[in-house]
């Protein structure tokens, strides 16, 4: 199989909700445009808190709901070669952008908001961690919005 073309790392803050949400439907959203072996992604946090462990149940029961399979899925942290790494690195929200900006160095990567590729209001992914069911359906409506409009860039972005 050959390499990936163009690679996508999705941050949030502990990697247990909202990045690997965008996670599982950029990787599903790609697979439905024939894309899946041409873009390669993946998802961190910038804390270090829940290493090693599967999605936040909730967002597990939620995904799955819309379809989505989050199960295979651990969190890791954003580490120095990421920088290097990844084409572009997306932020849930600008708190995680102020971080992931403080971390890069001369990266070359795009680094950004990751609903700034959606046509939705809303430019942040909202943290259902601390709320109750309804927060992961409207991060999950978000991250479907989102992986869209970034999907119709990378199109721009791979080579025809």
């Amino acid at each position: 199989m050959a390499e990936p073309e163009l690679r996508v790392l999705l941050v949030c803050l502990g990697n247990i909700c909202r990045s690997p949400a965008a996670h599982g439907v950029l990787l599903h959203q790609l697979a439905e445009a024939g894309l899946a072996d041409r873009v390669a992604v993946d998802s961190a946090g910038t804390g270090d808190w829940h290493v090693g462990r599967p999605p936040d149940p909730r967002m597990l029961s939620a995904a799955q709901q819309r379809g989505y399979d989050l199960s295979p899925l651990r969190a890791r942290q954003v580490c120095a070669a990421d920088f290097d790494e990844y084409d572009y690195i997306l932020a849930m929200d600008n708190s995680n952008l102020a971080d992931l900006r403080s971390l890069a160095g001369a990266s070359r990567a795009h680094i950004a908001l990751f609903l700034s590729f959606g046509d939705t209001a809303l430019r942040e992914v909202p943290d259902p961690y601390y709320g109750g069911d309804e927060g992961f359906v409207e991060v999950l409506e978000l991250v479907e919005a989102g992986s869209r409009g970034l999907i119709a860039r990378l199109k721009q972005d791979l080579p025809a």
